[in-house]
């Protein structure tokens, strides 16, 4: 079976004789999730959604449980996040680095073990949903496993002014250590709210994070959710976020994926309401020997959908990018808009890049269009600079820049879009090795 799935058994071998409240409930279907996992093992190279990311070397290690006591940090690391955040240190809630002030009536945000600890059955009802398909064997370890996470339920009609942070520290801690987080987002009819997750490594470690959102976006409601991945440079993490959208709501997502050594976000979006719209724009920066994989599912259930997807990669080093871009627009789904663009750039003859767009389109009257592209640096952008006095070092960091800073255009809000380009800025300066590229592009 391999240390990794044995050592995941281990853990829930352990964790179900100390189970109790709802937790103890949801004890058979958790248990259906384990044996699923067991049972089907990891998936291999043939496996398509898996091809470009082998697991044979992760399969090798063994992980043990997160401790129920989380390490200390330096509070350093929550600098510039304000409140409201909530705060989890190795997979665990740390209460004396959280703070809630300034949510408004009719917001609720806690963390999972104490909806587990002190709700009832129906606030739970989000961990029975079962994952079928072998590939989805990250999402089955965390049903079975996940036992803190994130539930945020706004109220129809609130408007949250301020952005919530989720903040997610990964530090060091004797021996490999693996947590499972299930977060619930509840956003209700006419509501907005805006979503930071901020998936943070401090010094180093080869720990493993794996977690699963889970958004429902009532109608007329709004939500915009920037994710951060920046984990340590041994790090392993799996992110998945399943989000269902109902009639004309409006979800605008960015990732920035920066960090760990083996990083892979699937964004899976239902648009099940009349006039739904998605933005999902991101960029993967890859470097050194690091391995990044990125999946979009998006499908278009109802009429008059829209998406636009945006997505910029960079290979450099011996590192590995991976994209796949899907789109599904279902019978029915007529007036539906797509569009996707990913566009790549190879800086390193040792490094790869992978990108797959795919359109399955089953409706009629609908406009959708997909592209995909691997590359250099433009030759005549290059000369022009160079013309013009510019080093070839520097007129090259300034155009990878200027290529990255394209998909967060479409962020309207200006203070997180400054927010999320000081980040931007600042990976790409440690990783082209100077910060000459960031004041030449901000000049």
């Amino acid at each position: 079976m391999g240390a990794l799935l044995d050592s995941f058994g281990e853990s829930f071998a352990t964790a179900r004789t100390s189970m109790g409240g709802l937790s103890k409930d949801l004890l058979p279907a958790r248990q259906a999730s384990m044996d699923a996992l067991l049972a089907d093992g990891l998936p291999g190279p043939r496996e398509e959604a898996w091809k470009y990311t082998p697991l044979r070397a992760l399969e090798r290690r063994a992980f043990a449980a997160a401790d129920a006591v989380p390490p200390a940090i330096d509070t350093s690391v929550l600098a510039g996040i304000p409140a409201p955040r909530l705060v989890f240190v190795n997979g665990r809630h740390v209460p004396a680095h959280s703070d809630l002030a300034g949510l408004p009536d009719g917001v609720v945000l806690e963390p999972l073990s104490r909806t587990l600890a002190e709700g009832e059955s129906r606030d739970v009802n989000f961990i029975l949903r079962r994952y079928d398909q072998r590939s989805e064997v990250f999402a089955r370890a965390n049903a079975a496993l996940a036992d803190e996470g994130v539930v945020l339920r706004v109220d129809a009609g609130v408007q949250v002014d301020a952005p919530v942070h989720l903040v997610f520290v990964s530090t060091q801690q004797a021996g490999d250590r693996a947590w499972h987080l299930r977060h619930f987002v509840d956003v209700r009819n006419e509501a907005r709210l805006d979503i930071v997750e901020h998936q943070l490594g401090v010094a180093d470690h080869g720990h493993l994070a794996n977690e699963v959102l889970q958004l429902h976006l009532g109608q007329h409601g709004v939500v915009r959710h920037a994710r951060i991945q920046s984990d340590a440079a041994r790090a392993t993490r799996f992110a998945r976020t399943d989000a269902v959208l109902a009639r004309e709501a409006r979800y605008q997502r960015f990732d920035l994926e920066l960090g760990a050594a083996l990083g892979r976000n699937e964004l899976n979006v239902r648009l099940e309401g009349d006039g739904a719209r998605l933005t999902a724009n991101g960029v993967l920066l890859g470097d050194g020997r690091r391995h990044i994989d990125t999946r979009l599912g998006i499908e278009h259930i109802a009429r008059d959908t829209a998406c636009e997807l945006v997505w910029r990669g960079i290979a450099d080093g011996r590192s590995r990018v991976v994209f796949h871009g899907g789109i599904g627009i279902r019978a029915g789904a007529d007036g539906t808009d797509a569009s996707l663009s990913n566009k790549n750039l190879l800086l390193s003859a040792d490094a790869e890049i992978d990108t797959q767009p795919v359109l399955v389109i089953d409706a009629d009257e609908v406009k959708a269009a997909h592209g995909a592209t691997v590359g250099q640096l433009d030759p005549t952008a290059l000369f022009y600079l160079r013309s013009r006095g510019i080093p070839d070092a520097q007129a090259r960091r300034l155009l990878t820049v200027a290529f990255c800073r394209e998909p967060l255009l479409a962020l309207e809000d200006d203070g997180l879009r400054r927010f999320l380009l000081d980040r931007l800025d600042a990976a790409l300066a440690a990783s082209l090795g100077t910060d000459s590229a960031v004041d030449g592009a901000q000049a």
